[in-house]
C-alpha cells in the first residue's frame, strides 16, 4: 500500500482526501484491498454502485455490448442509449432525454437548457433558486449552483442569477418567486453532501405548486437520489409530483460514468443540432449496463428488495440512536441513503470513520458530523446486523458527556 500511495502522490494532483487503502477487487457488497483485506461498502462508490459490485446481470450485459462495439459516437442510431432512454421517460416525466459522462456535465446541460427556455418562453425570468448547503457539481456553471464554500471557493462563475434558500423556509421560497422573478428552482429531493438532508415532501409539493403559479420550472436533482435508491426509482416520486426536468447519473450507468438529463414537454423543442454535444455520451457500453440496472430495478424486484433491506437497516440504526442519544442526534435520509447526524466533534467522527475502516466497514462523511451511509440495495439482512454490532461496541465505549 506504501508503494501505490507514494506513486499517487508523485502522480496525481491532491485533490481527494483518500482513506489508506487500494483496492485490488470488488465482489458482491465487499471491497478487498491489495493486502487481501475485506470492507463491506457502505458508500458504493459515493452512490454509484446501486446493486454492488460484479452483479450478474450488469457483467452479463457488459460482456455482450463489449462483444459488439465500444464507441460508435453519435453520428450514428445507439440502439442502447435509444432503449435507455426511452425506460427512463417511461418511469419518469414525459419528454426527452441528453446523455452526458457525469452529474456535473447534467448540471451544465440543464443551465444551457434554463437559459434557452428564459429567451423563448421564459417572459422575462432569469436564474435559479438553489438549497442551502445543496450540491449541484464542480464544473464552473454547476460551481455557480452549489452552496458550499469550501466547493465554489473563489473561482470565476459564470453571471446566472442564484437565490439561496433554506430547505425548510417555505415563506422565503415564496418571497424569492414573487420578488425575483427566477426561472427555475431547483432541488435535490435529499441533499446529500449538505449532510443527508432530506427537503420535507410538503415543501416539494409547494415548489410544484410555485412553478405552476409563478410560469417557471421545476428541476429534480436526482444524481445522488437516483435509480432506485430511496425505494423508487426517483426520489421526487415519494411526493407525487411532477418535475419539469430531472438531472441523473451515478447509479444509471452500473459502474460506468454515465448522466444526463430529462426534459420535461416545455423544454423539448430548446436544442437544436449545435446546440449541445458531447464525444462520448451515451457510452452504448454504459447505456448497456443502465438497462442491465433497469431489468434488475423495475423486472427483477429489485426495488422492492431494495426497501425491504432499508427498513431493516433503519430499524436496527433507530434502537443504536434509543441506546445512545449523547451519540446520535436523529437519523436523516430515506432508503439506502442515510444520515447517523452525530454529537461527535469532526474531530471524533473522523476517528470513528478509521476505526470503521479498520473493523472492515466504509462509511463516508458529510458536514463533519454526519455518518453517511450510501449501502447497494443488495445488502443483506446479516450485512446491516453486522455494521450495528460493530457500532454498538464502539459507542459502548465512548465516555457519556
Amino acid at each position: 500500500m506504501n508503494d501505490w500511495s507514494s506513486l499517487d502522490d508523485t502522480y496525481i494532483l491532491p485533490t481527494y482526501s483518500r482513506l489508506p487503502i487500494a483496492i485490488a477487487e470488488a465482489k458482491g457488497n465487499t471491497l478487498i484491498d491489495t493486502k487481501g483485506k475485506s470492507y463491506l461498502d457502505l458508500f458504493t462508490g459515493l452512490a454509484v454502485n446501486i446493486l454492488g459490485h460484479s452483479h450478474p446481470t450488469v457483467l452479463k450485459a457488459l460482456h455482450e455490448q463489449a462483444d459488439r462495439y465500444l464507441h460508435i459516437s453519435n453520428k450514428f442510431l445507439n440502439t442502447p442509449a435509444i432503449s435507455l432512454a426511452k425506460r427512463l421517460v417511461e418511469n419518469s416525466i414525459p419528454g426527452k432525454i441528453f446523455f452526458t459522462n457525469s452529474g456535473a456535465e447534467a448540471s451544465e446541460t440543464m443551465v444551457k437548457l434554463i437559459h434557452k427556455w428564459s429567451q423563448d418562453d421564459g417572459k422575462g425570468r432569469s436564474g435559479f433558486i438553489v438549497m442551502k448547503r445543496s450540491f449541484h457539481g464542480r464544473t464552473l456553471g454547476a460551481v455557480r449552483l452549489t452552496r458550499q464554500a469550501n466547493v465554489y471557493q473563489d473561482f470565476p462563475q459564470p453571471d446566472i442569477p442564484v437565490y439561496e434558500v433554506d430547505p425548510e423556509d417555505i415563506d422565503g421560497l415564496r418571497r424569492l418567486c414573487e420578488q425575483e422573478r427566477p426561472a427555475a428552482i431547483l432541488a435535490e429531493p435529499i441533499l446529500g453532501a449538505g449532510g443527508v438532508q432530506p427537503v420535507p415532501l410538503d415543501t416539494l409539493r409547494e415548489m410544484e405548486q410555485l412553478c405552476r403559479t409563478h410560469g417557471m420550472l421545476l428541476c429534480m436533482d436526482e444524481i445522488q437520489t437516483g435509480i432506485g435508491r430511496t425505494g423508487t426509482l426517483f426520489a421526487y416520486q415519494h411526493a407525487g409530483i411532477e418535475p419539469d426536468l430531472i438531472l441523473f447519473a451515478k447509479g444509471v450507468g452500473g459502474g460506468l460514468p454515465l448522466g444526463g438529463v430529462i426534459a420535461g414537454h416545455q423544454l423539448v423543442e430548446m436544442f437544436q443540432p449545435g446546440d449541445h454535444g458531447t464525444t462520448f455520451a451515451p457510452s452504448p457500453l454504459s447505456a448497456a449496463l443502465g438497462n442491465a440496472v433497469l431489468d434488475v430495478l423495475l423486472e427483477d424486484g429489485g426495488l422492492e428488495m431494495g426497501r425491504h433491506h432499508a427498513e431493516h437497516l433503519w430499524d436496527r440504526l433507530r434502537e443504536l440512536q434509543e441506546k445512545y442519544p449523547h451519540i446520535i442526534s436523529s437519523l436523516s435520509g430515506r432508503g439506502m441513503m442515510l444520515g447517523i447526524r452525530t454529537n461527535l466533534s469532526p474531530q471524533a467522527t473522523a476517528q470513528l470513520q478509521q476505526t470503521l475502516l479498520a473493523r472492515g466497514f466504509l462509511v463516508d462523511i458529510a458536514q463533519q458530523t454526519v455518518i453517511r451511509l450510501l449501502p447497494p440495495l443488495t445488502l443483506t439482512v446479516e450485512e446491516s446486523d453486522q455494521f450495528t454490532q460493530q457500532l454498538d461496541t464502539l459507542f459502548a465505549q465512548m465516555p457519556v458527556k
